[in-house]
């Protein structure tokens, strides 16, 4: 079997670790090619690499002085008003909510922000007259873990040049610390207007047709699978919520009952693995009609973005979980438009994480949180949608009842 050298091309999965005090956070990239020959790679972490086989793995600390953005106070701007430009590319008016992300370039008249950059900064709300922005990575000032897992070594090859990655640069573009936790943020973020949708006519209208389709790829719905038989036990009793056809757990995980509670009977019927099925509108009644503490484990796959009320639904989960129970809400970058909450479509992806983070924080009752996400996975060669290169992105938020 090969070993990483100096030379290697492999496949690694990186995984970026941190904790805002509240909430732990893992973001994993996979990553491919990775030239140990010609790429930027942490010193520490190549020799802890080298003499590995496929499923070795590597961790380094990277404390906040030594990131590739170090946070700098001068970051931190003030500006008047009119200095935000308020509408998108469509014309229609961004509205300010402390905590949120924004492109750099809605801000005018600020040393280093141009009009067609895309980097976010986050606002944090006003001081008298002026807007306060943090123009800083959202990683920027925080203590990190690296760490690298080897999924495969390519062929050795002889390598002249090309194209040379830092991948700390890289696995950290694109969103990885705008999850992180904004407490001043959540009375604005969790306001009613936020969760209306749309199309507010009864979801039952909606959801009568039945839907025999997959909404990820196969690749996804793997993920999805894995991470569920890590948290939920053998034996356990489940409840998947907002469920459907299918609850995307691992075949060899083997339960005392699953429950599914959705909206279309026709499409709970049809779950192989149901050992009971509740077909009941949690927008219009968020009790569950089910005694305290009668599950192990609770789930909820890509639906989470559907709920009006989902404090109300939060309380009803942490009734209904046992303590020390599990709750496991997963989501990607997909949905239905007409039912969605306003919010979501305004958030960026990684921002979800921390929609969903502040809902449980503020329902209280629940410990442990945490958020994983994965991302970059080549697309399945079965799925239809071959325009694509990458997998859907996996999104999770991971809780215990208290």
């Amino acid at each position: 079997m090969p070993q990483i050298d100096h030379y290697s091309r492999a496949i690694i999965e990186f995984s970026l670790i941190w904790n805002d005090g509240e909430v732990q956070h893992q973001d994993s990239f996979w990553a491919d090619p990775v030239s140990f020959w010609r790429d930027v790679l942490d010193p520490e972490l190549v020799r802890g690499l080298i003499g590995q086989k496929v499923g070795g793995q590597f961790a380094v600390d990277i404390t906040a002085n030594r990131f590739p953005q170090p946070y700098s106070p001068k970051k931190r701007v003030q500006i008047r008003p009119e200095q935000f430009r308020g509408t998108d590319a469509y014309g229609n008016t961004i509205s300010l909510l402390p905590g949120r992300y924004y492109p750099q370039g809605l801000l005018s008249g600020v040393d280093g922000a141009f009009r067609v950059s895309t980097a976010p900064c986050r606002y944090l709300g006003r001081e008298d007259e002026s807007l306060i922005f943090d123009l800083n990575h959202p990683l920027a000032g925080r203590d990190l873990r690296l760490l690298a897992e080897i999924r495969a070594i390519h062929p050795q090859l002889k390598e002249r040049g090309g194209r040379c990655e830092d991948w700390l640069e890289r696995i950290s573009a694109d969103g990885p610390g705008m999850q992180t936790s904004y407490g001043e943020a959540r009375q604005s973020w969790l306001a009613s207007e936020n969760f209306r949708r749309p199309d507010e006519r009864p979801d039952s209208d909606f959801y009568r047709q039945p839907r025999f389709v997959q909404h990820l790829d196969s690749a996804a719905r793997q993920k999805i699978s894995r991470q569920y038989g890590r948290i939920i036990p053998q034996g356990a009793r489940v409840l998947d919520l907002m469920a459907s056809w299918t609850s995307h757990l691992p075949d060899d995980l083997s339960l005392e009952g699953l429950t599914v509670l959705g909206m279309n009977e026709e499409e709970l019927r049809q779950n192989s693995r149901a050992t009971q099925t509740v077909v009941h509108d949690l927008n219009r009644e968020s009790h569950l009609p089910f005694a305290e503490g009668s599950f192990d484990a609770v789930i909820c796959t890509v639906s989470v973005e559907y709920l009006t009320d989902p404090l109300a639904v939060l309380s009803e989960i942490r009734r209904v979980l046992r303590p020390g129970g599990s709750l496991a809400i997963t989501f990607s970058n997909r949905w239905f438009p007409p039912k969605v909450i306003r919010i979501w479509t305004e958030l960026h992806e990684f921002e979800r994480l921390a929609l969903v983070s502040h809902l449980l924080l503020a329902a209280g009752g629940f410990e442990r949180i945490s958020t994983l996400t994965r991302r970059w996975l080549p697309r399945p060669e079965d799925d239809a949608h071959h325009e694509l290169f990458y997998s859907d992105p996996l999104y999770m938020v991971q809780a215990r009842r208290e």
